[in-house]
């Protein structure tokens, strides 16, 4: 087993590493923009080019936090699922919140159609598909809380998040059946992800369900701890499962969905990640896992937004496609040297 310590330097590389990418993320891109230029432009010191302050201000520095935000609230999302429900397999959309919010997107993009003309357009608004997808994972949110509270059995809460999330890919399977060429097209864009074109606002209200996911993560830590010897330990240890169950759920739910409202859902990085940081830290104690997953997950998004944007290109690959590529991989790989999960 690792000590404190090495707990310590492999946070720290990782910190430090974090950061690197960052810096990266925000110079690479259509308009290269020096280091020396970004650390001028932070301290207050204006830029070269008054493009480059724009373009980083404006656009760049919205998408690199977005980015973080939304790479460390989907580890930290799929930790908590792959703990609750003691599968190395479990992800933060197995509760079907990522098909819910893909439901309220495709059921606005129809409808929106059917209008048509400048009603048709506000409909298609960025906010529009924000709240949209927004509402939809709630829907499926609040369905799931209610089964969480009539069943006791952990797995069955498993099954009936996935049965959920079939329903509703289904549904959304009729509805692109239904529609038009244009409506599909723009329906697949939104399902490609997307973590540009935010506004200050928009990130502002990501932080904010980021963080108030995070306090409640933080919350379960000790839970968590329990959780991983099985709910009869928990359970004699004096852990009310039923009231754990709620507030992990809930925890998933505010992270997952915020995220997919705001940036599309997203492939892999809330499975991948908590696996890739076992591996570093070799650890099953949730109070050096969460920090070390939420760093991780920043620095994976990061990475692949990097590639995603085509250093000296205008053109910008989708984000799912990149962190598929990335996390694909990364999966097998766990999988086929069948290291210990701590599951």
């Amino acid at each position: 087993m690792q000590t404190a310590q090495s707990y310590s330097l492999h946070f720290i590389i990782l910190v430090l590493a974090l950061v690197a990418a960052f810096l990266v993320n925000l110079s690479v891109g259509s308009v290269s923009i020096p280091i020396n230029e970004i650390f001028s432009i932070f301290i207050g010191n204006g830029a070269s080019k008054e493009t480059w302050k724009y373009i980083l201000i404006d656009y760049r520095l919205p998408k690199a936090l977005t980015a973080m935000l939304a790479g460390g609230g989907l580890a930290i999302s799929g930790l908590l699922m792959q703990t609750l429900f003691r599968n190395p397999l479990a992800g933060p959309f197995v509760l079907g919140l990522s098909s819910g919010a893909s439901l309220g997107v495709a059921i606005l993009i129809l409808g929106a159609g059917a209008f048509g003309g400048f009603f048709g357009t506000i409909l298609l608004s960025q906010w529009s598909l924000v709240i949209a997808a927004g509402l939809g994972s709630f829907l499926v949110l609040i369905a799931v809380l209610a089964v969480t509270f009539r069943i006791k059995d952990t797995m069955a809460i498993l099954i009936i998040g996935l049965m959920f999330g079939s329903v509703t890919t289904a549904v959304v399977s009729v509805l692109s059946y239904f529609s038009n060429a244009e409506q599909l097209q723009q329906y697949i864009f939104w399902s490609f992800g997307s973590l540009g074109n935010q506004s200050w606002e928009g990130v502002l209200i990501l932080a904010i369900c980021f963080f108030g996911g995070l306090l409640l993560s933080v919350f379960s830590s000790k839970s968590l701890n329990s959780l991983l010897l099985g709910e009869n330990y928990a359970r004699s240890m004096g852990l009310h499962i039923k009231r754990t169950t709620f507030i992990i759920i809930l925890a998933t739910s505010i992270l997952a969905g915020g995220i997919t409202a705001f940036v599309g859902p997203i492939a892999f990085v809330g499975l991948a990640v908590p696996h890739l940081v076992r591996q570093i830290i070799k650890t099953a104690n949730h109070f050096v896992l969460l920090p070390a997953v939420l760093v991780c997950g920043s620095l994976l998004m990061l990475i692949c937004d990097t590639v995603a944007q085509l250093p000296f290109s205008a053109f910008t690959l989708p984000i799912n496609a990149i962190t598929s590529l990335i996390g694909a991989p990364v999966v097998i790989w766990l999988l086929v040297r069948k290291r210990k999960l701590f599951f």
